[in-house]
């Protein structure tokens, strides 16, 4: 029972393999040994890929809260320097006009 259950295991994780693997050896029965080892190289390349791609979200995560910092120390308001710079020039009251929109 134990070497049915160890056989059947292996024969799926043949049948997991993409066809990439099994092209290695077409004309040859894979033996069981090369079925694990297919297995492994398959199971580091996609543990490879996923680090990768952790990096490269980890990468843009970073450079996406940069940018959120600088717009928000940014002040893209079109009034705000006008508004701060003719209350700073204009300090006294009565020489400034004020605007009424009536």
């Amino acid at each position: 029972l134990r070497r049915e259950w160890i056989n059947s295991c292996i024969e799926q994780l043949k049948s997991l393999l993409s066809p990439e693997f099994l092209k290695q050896q077409p004309d040859s029965k894979l033996e069981k040994a090369d079925i694990l080892e297919m297995t492994v190289c398959f199971l580091t390349q996609l543990q490879q890929q996923s680090q990768q791609k952790r990096n490269l979200l980890n990468n843009f995560n970073e450079l996406q809260t940069s940018c959120d910092e600088n717009l928000r120390e940014a002040d893209f308001s079109p009034l705000s320097s006008t508004v701060h710079t003719g209350i700073s020039k204009d300090k006294n009251p009565t020489n400034s006009a004020l605007w009424r929109p009536w």
